[in-house]
């Protein structure tokens, strides 16, 4: 064996042994955030519990980043390449229903209403994980060249109504500058995969979200006489029926999937009043980013033709979201072995792509980048049993935190490296 290989075997055994170590620490941390749920851009709690973490590792610790957002700079033995290891802090407005001893019984005002707080989709763990990640990396920096840049990042879920937040305003206030990230990673807990497994898949991994507003503009009369006024409802109704053709008939369903979703229509206020105007709102989700302006220009030509046709005026209004997370296809080849290294070849897939979005794509924008997702689902209950990410009954195996506090200090370590 050389020297060289040596060091990288005695490197991954250090890291193995010092991940074991922290696995209680990562369970304690996660159940405690889980807890104390906070939403976007409002995680004072979390950020102030991830900042006094890192700086008791002795790690150079920037708060107030993106309103409540927390970065930590890991300096190794010797000069090299920066990494970026991040993880989202938020929760989401939902009641939990999971019987826990440490179940959130948080309640806050969201957007003006009432809710319930719960770490439906995660965030908890994955702020545990990369805490547990800095720990480890904090105790093998002897052996590490370059720079460990870790991103606690706020609003993964959307910001507050009126505010910026998220991924966005991390790169846009330089949480990827000073020290310039060179490579970022991320993984997402999820209950599709069982503890154990890790899946990943080079490029588009998951799609560009953007949300719609229609309005469909008639005339008001009476609900008897329908003849003597313009009926914004029916042609809402068409209008919907109508975007259903964009992924199915209009664009090339087999280049990528794509989906245009009607989730709310509102209008009216009697059973026999024709109203003026309709409104709906919608999302749009899509893996190919030339189809994705194709069908923004379509979803405006299908609501305003349709509503023309019906004697109406129909208003398109389209808020771009979230990028594809795309995963860089060298960076991905390069470091793919390292996670069949860690959770062993049988328990890693290349998976198809999802039309669920991240936010984690505006980190790939400005550098290559690797998200991969993290099973949690128990052995025992099948994926069609277990509740999905966003359910009021999401429930997390944390016997899989391990593997994701491994993963996450490998491929770091590894790409640092050079290996």
């Amino acid at each position: 064996m050389t020297t060289l290989a040596a060091g990288a075997a005695t490197l991954d055994s250090r890291i193995d042994e010092a991940s074991a170590k922290v696995e209680s620490k990562v369970i304690a941390c996660r159940r405690d955030i889980h807890e104390h749920p906070e939403l976007g851009n409002r995680e004072v709690r979390t950020a102030k519990l991830v900042a006094d973490k890192l700086k008791e590792l002795g790690i150079e610790t920037r708060t107030g980043v993106a309103h409540t957002g927390v970065v930590g700079i890991l300096r190794g033995a010797k000069p090299g390449r920066v990494v970026g290891l991040r993880a989202d802090m938020d929760a989401l407005p939902v009641t939990e229903q999971v019987d826990l001893p440490f179940k959130s019984t948080v309640r806050t005002t969201f957007n003006g209403q009432d809710v319930g707080v719960m770490h439906a989709c995660g965030h908890d763990a994955h702020v545990a994980i990369l805490l547990g990640v800095a720990e480890v990396l904090a105790g093998v920096k002897d052996q590490l060249p370059g720079t460990v840049v870790f991103l606690f990042q706020p609003a993964e879920e959307g910001a507050p109504q009126g505010e910026e937040g998220g991924a966005e305003l991390m790169v846009k206030e330089g949480a990827l500058d000073n020290p310039k990230v060179d490579a970022v990673f991320g993984l997402h807990v999820t209950s599709r995969y069982p503890v154990g497994k890790l899946a990943y898949r080079p490029e588009g991994m998951m799609a560009a979200v953007d949300s719609f507003k229609i309005k469909v503009t008639g005339k008001q009369t009476h609900g008897a006489y329908p003849w003597l006024g313009v009926d914004p409802i029916v042609v809402a109704s068409q209008i919907v029926l109508g975007l259903q053709t964009i992924p199915s008939r209009q664009v090339d369903s087999t280049l990528a999937p794509s989906v245009v979703t009607v989730g709310a229509i509102h209008g009216g206020v009697r059973n026999n009043i024709i109203p003026d105007e309709v409104e709906m709102i919608g999302t749009i989700r899509s893996l190919d980013a030339k189809m994705r302006d194709e069908i923004h220009m379509r979803i405006q030509r299908t609501a305003e033709s349709i509503a023309t046709s019906g004697g109406a005026k129909a208003t398109v209004t389209i808020t771009t979201g979230y990028p594809i997370t795309y995963n860089d296809p060298a960076l991905t080849e390069k470091m793919a072995p390292t996670l069949r290294r860690v959770a062993g070849t049988g328990n890693v897939t290349v998976v198809n792509a999802t039309l669920g979005a991240e936010d984690f794509s505006f980190y790939q924008q400005k550098v290559p980048g690797l998200f991969f997702w993290l099973g949690t689902r128990p052995a025992n209950v099948t994926a069609e049993e277990a509740a999905s990410n966003h359910s009021p009954l999401f429930y997390i195996d944390e016997s899989g935190l391990a593997l994701g506090v491994r993963a996450m200090a490998h491929v770091a370590a590894d790409w640092l490296n050079g290996r």
